[in-house]
């Protein structure tokens, strides 16, 4: 495989050949780092303005993961959050907690007048961990009390260092591992960096119980979010695990921090380049990330040395964009190699710059700062699944009387949040019509040409929010099915609603947070007089090592009758047609 990187010679007169910092509106909106390519060297008199992450363009505070000490004149008790679905981690956490107090025939607390019976903070305790969180983090009891307690597994006797204490929960610090879990196995960590990144989870998890337990989280979810009766649900799937365990990243995004006031200057030491250390609002110094790319890998590298070298050009912090993109040609005769063709990678560090990535046979081409699924290992295989579950159920009836069920394609398929069109195009090719919709202009002008790169006709792309997709759509619901992909909040009432009265026959939601998708599902089944089934829930492991499952639910339009009641009379069972 061949490797290569952008130039990073500096040209004349040019403050960075690497890097332009854009300036930022908040301390913790995290800088744009821009890479300059050569070809524009010679047409440059000023500095670049400023070029957003379109994969995040607006200000954002560093994620708190629930376990960081904010500052040492912070209340000791504090109130828990308030009990609104947003599906985010500390409500996530909550409900976890909430649930293992169950089990455990814990009462929840009241908001305490003082912190006199519990241990002092930054005081050591023993504890042995009851269950995993959603979040990742293991969840331990000790004198009716629970403790969160991040890098442990269930069966883990652990020593942990009291951080603070919240109304409900106590947040520790990892320290070591006095008696591990029988699921333990360290041998499996493959970075130094372990349990003091935040970056990764479960490195000493065994793959399949780290699959086991994302069904879990997908089955927690529905509980404590959906608000359905769980005889609505099918059991939640297998979760689908991905063929790359570590070096499948495709896209990592160090950082670092700059002076409070001022720039560097020359002569300043180089500041700690990387990811967050778990619970705390500090850099952590990464040399690599064996999760990433190769390319990726020697990427950290190669930008590490540039901003080491060139530190004094700096103002502020920045966050340094390292993006895999895949070139390839066909395989020469004689050439080694078994495949057709040869893929040669690139690492981009330029926002605004393009890649390249391959999904199977189809070729898509997105800005390097967009939004796109970051583990190529397992596109192929989630594509494929998604594909065949916009396929609906038609039940027939033999001469004889004997029902069956065949799984029929959709004539037209509407992407919803399409971004650069990635089930458009792998989905729609074979049907007769397809229409997606995005509220970012770029991404329309970039499904539409992956579109025409891969000789899709029968596709066109709106700009616009997704709240009003249905309006200018004119296919039947009857013969439709739709593809739901959001972004973590989930999808707003609006658009639940117009999805309800426009009843395509088919809808498959997927979500990178199983908890607002969960929210959602329970909204459209109980919306407008429902009329939807769900016949499917599985899970699909874009981040092996992580906390993070992506979900895919499949739902299916019966109505008040419908199919709902002969599909309980089919003497075929082939479930997996549904």
């Amino acid at each position: 495989m061949i490797k290569r990187y952008l130039p990073f010679s500096r040209p004349p007169g040019l403050q960075s050949p690497f890097v332009r910092i854009a300036p930022t509106p908040s301390r913790y909106l995290k800088s744009t780092v821009t890479y300059v390519p050569p070809q524009a060297w010679s047409k440059m008199s000023a500095p670049l303005p400023l070029t957003p992450d379109l994969s995040n363009t607006r200000p954002q505070r560093r994620q708190h993961d629930g376990n960081s000490s904010r500052n040492q004149k912070r209340r000791r008790l504090e109130r828990a959050p308030k009990p609104v679905k947003e599906g985010g981690a500390e409500e996530v956490l909550q409900a976890d907690i909430s649930s293992l107090m169950s089990t455990l025939g814990l009462t929840q607390p009241e908001v305490p007048s003082s912190a006199q019976d519990l241990p002092p903070e930054f005081s050591e305790i023993e504890l042995t961990i009851k269950t995993l969180s959603s979040t990742g983090d293991g969840l331990a009891e000790h004198n009716g009390r629970i403790y969160v307690v991040p890098f442990s597994i269930p069966g883990d006797v652990v020593t942990a260092k009291v951080i603070r204490h919240t109304t409900t929960h106590s947040i520790t610090d990892f320290l070591s591992v006095k008696s591990p879990s029988q699921d333990r196995d360290n041998s499996l960590i493959g970075c130094k960096y372990f349990s003091t990144c935040s970056g990764c989870q479960f490195q000493m998890l065994p793959y399949a119980k780290q699959l086991e337990h994302k069904r879990n989280v997908i089955q927690k979810a529905y509980d404590s979010f959906s608000n359905l009766d769980p005889k609505l649900l099918p059991g939640i799937g297998d979760t689908v695990g991905s063929p790359l365990q570590y070096g499948y990243r495709t896209k990592l995004t160090p950082h670092f921090d700059g002076p409070r006031r001022g720039g560097f200057k020359t002569g300043d030491p180089t500041p700690d380049i990387g990811f967050m250390v778990k619970g705390r609002r500090q850099v952590l110094d990464i040399e690599d990330c064996p999760i990433g790319t190769d390319i990726l890998r020697e990427g950290i590298k190669t930008a590490r040395k540039y901003v080491e070298e060139n530190l004094h050009t700096y103002k502020r912090g920045a966050t340094i964009l390292l993006r895999e993109s895949t070139t390839r040609r066909l395989r020469e005769e004689g050439e080694a190699g078994n495949t057709k063709w040869v893929e040669e990678k690139e690492c981009i560090t330029d926002n605004n710059a393009q890649t390249t990535e391959y999904i199977g046979d189809y070729k898509f081409v997105n800005p390097a700062g967009a939004f796109f699924q970051n583990n190529n290992s397992i596109l192929p295989a989630f594509t494929d699944y998604v594909r065949s579950k916009l396929h609906y159920p038609v039940l027939t009836t033999s001469p004889d009387g004997t029902r069956t069920i065949t799984s029929t394609p959709p004539k037209y398929l509407v992407d919803a949040y399409c971004g650069s069109g990635l089930f458009s195009i792998i989905c729609g090719k074979d049907l007769t019509g397809v229409i997606g919709v995005d509220i970012a202009a770029d991404s329309i002008a970039y499904a539409s040409s992956n579109a025409a790169a891969n000789n899709i006709e029968n596709a066109r792309f709106i700009a616009g929010n997704a709240e009003k997709i249905f309006e200018s759509i004119d296919f039947p619901g009857t013969e439709t099915s739709v593809v739901v992909d959001p972004p973590r909040k989930g999808c707003d009432k609006l658009f639940l609603d117009q999805l309800l009265e426009f009843k395509p026959k088919r809808v498959v939601y997927v979500s990178c947070n199983v908890h607002t998708q969960a929210r959602d599902l329970g909204y459209i089944l109980s919306g407008k007089g429902g009329g939807y089934r769900v016949d499917e829930i599985r899970g699909f492991d874009f981040f092996p090592q992580t906390h993070h499952v992506e979900g895919v639910a499949t739902l299916t339009w019966v109505g008040e009758e419908g199919i709902a009641n002969l599909l309980e009379e089919a003497n075929d069972k082939s479930g997996d047609l549904l």
